[in-house]
């Protein structure tokens, strides 16, 4: 299959009618799939109402059938064909923080295809910010099912660049609209119970859901790596690149040692790190990749697949990375590093 790549000026006027926009939303209305821009990462989408359309995600990813997804809306008037019903929280949640990184739980309209749920009877909502993303779900007059448009185990992709790397040949087409903004995908939120849970930390924070609902739980697996998670992109390994990779807690010194050790070893070794460090790894790691800046974590967030996704163009034996304090942003940052430095465990892939 020949990937077609649109570039697309997200500032544009009459986005809906700009040509590449219509000509991908007629290839998700003819069931194919089409990658695009939000403004956490790129996704990858296909008519979240046909079975057969949805299961080409699945197969363009190598991602497991039993993964749900998340359906995207550029209205709220769409979010009737998607859910059966809105709890009272989920509509303040969507006042106070759509279009945006925010994705809700909430039970799924009959008209889901059963391939998005994978046999759940709820289903994740989200109305995206980046106005490439509203204009191409308004056009295909579709809700568009979207995980992230990379292979199951990579790094996210944040750049059109990316997506071509895992997807040339597999999908009909990319909107290239420029990088993503956020950095780090949606965050999850089940609003199907008495108190509303965290499934995945995002772009929205912990603070700032409380700010509008008070207290918030926690999915247990979020820390218990024994306990099932329910949210699309946590169940299976994710984020890594090729080399293994190893958080180093404590700080810079504790940093520094650890790669000295690898390298006395033989090791060809990279480090993740950031704008404050680097100098410091210039003469002692083989690859050093920044993320962003620690003055401000929104930064590391928004660069670190971009970072991660950096290494595999080198053949490193081992990766190492600066901590974060895990409180705002720095939550979603952590439990994606997390996942990246953990998957070498898990035989799943995501």
């Amino acid at each position: 299959m020949l990937t077609k790549i649109w570039k697309v000026d997200p500032a544009a006027e009459n986005l809906e009618e700009n040509a590449a926009i219509r000509e991908a939303a007629a290839y998700i209305r003819d069931g194919e799939l089409i990658a695009f821009p939000t403004e956490t990462v790129y996704g990858l989408g296909a008519n979240a109402l046909s079975d057969d359309a949805v299961k080409k995600i699945y197969e363009a990813k190598g991602r497991p059938s039993d993964n749900p997804l998340i359906v995207h809306i550029s209205d709220f008037s769409q979010a009737e064909r998607v859910a059966r019903s809105i709890p009272g929280a989920a509509e303040k949640l969507m006042k106070a923080f759509w279009p945006g990184p925010l994705t809700v739980i909430v039970p799924a309209a009959d008209a889901v295809a059963k391939t998005v749920t994978a046999g759940l009877k709820t289903v994740g909502l989200r109305m995206p910010q980046h106005p490439v993303a509203r204009a191409l779900i308004s056009a295909a007059d579709v809700p568009i099912a979207a995980p992230s448009a990379n292979l199951s185990g990579k790094p996210s992709p944040t750049e059109a660049s990316h997506v071509y790397e895992d997807m040339n040949g597999r999908i009909a087409g990319i909107l290239d609209g420029g990088p993503a903004g956020v950095g780090v995908e949606s965050t999850v939120v089940d609003t199907t119970q008495d108190l509303v849970t965290i499934l995945r930390p995002g772009g929205v924070t912990r603070e700032q859901l409380e700010a509008v609902l008070g207290k918030v739980a926690s999915d247990p697996a979020l820390k218990d790596k024994k306990a099932q998670p329910k949210a699309p992109g946590m169940k299976y390994r994710h984020y890594s690149p090729k080399a293994p990779v190893e958080l180093v807690s404590g700080g810079l010194q504790e940093l520094k040692q650890a790669v000295a050790r690898a390298k006395e070893t033989g090791l060809t070794v990279g480090v993740l790190t950031t704008t404050e460090n680097a100098n410091v790894f210039k003469n002692l790691a083989d690859v050093i990749s920044v993320a962003g800046t620690r003055a401000d974590l929104a930064t590391v967030a928004q660069g670190l697949f971009h970072a991660l996704r950096r290494f595999d163009h080198y053949d490193l034996d081992i990766i190492f990375s600066e901590t974060f304090p895990a409180e705002g942003i720095g939550e979603a940052i952590m439990n994606r590093l997390n996942k990246a430095a953990g998957s070498s465990k898990n035989d799943g892939m995501e």
